[in-house]
């Protein structure tokens, strides 16, 4: 079992920089591939960014290629998401997750544990 706390959400303003926070228990974290997916209201949840057990494999989706940055630490069992020049389109609830393969996926469905989310809210 992993048990996943995100935290870092909060009210910005366009442009500015967020970094949520990730943090896992358990002592098998670094076999973990981790993701990052989002889900504004009225829509599916959706992929963001993932990560490999190392970290030496990342995977972003379109929209935030450039701007966002996931890296882990598995020293601290905790995966982080970096976002740069926020848009109000990034306005969402974020969810970190854990995925018991080495190698990175995408879909919802292939993830095996799930945080409780944090709100992200960007005005324009």
């Amino acid at each position: 079992q992993v048990q996943l706390v995100e935290s870092g959400g909060g009210l910005v303003q366009a442009g500015d920089s967020l970094r949520l926070s990730c943090a896992a228990s358990g002592r098998t974290f670094s076999r973990y591939s981790m993701g990052w997916f989002r889900q504004a209201p009225g829509k599916e949840r959706e992929f963001v960014a993932a990560i490999s057990p190392t970290g030496g494999s990342t995977r972003y989706t379109e929209s935030v290629k450039g701007r966002f940055t996931i890296s882990r630490d598995n020293a601290k069992n905790t995966v982080y998401l970096q976002m740069n020049s926020l848009k109000a389109e990034d306005t969402a609830v974020y969810y970190c997750a854990a995925d018991r393969v080495s190698f990175i996926t995408t879909a919802t469905e292939d993830y095996d544990y799930w945080g409780q989310g944090t709100q992200v809210t960007v005005s324009s």
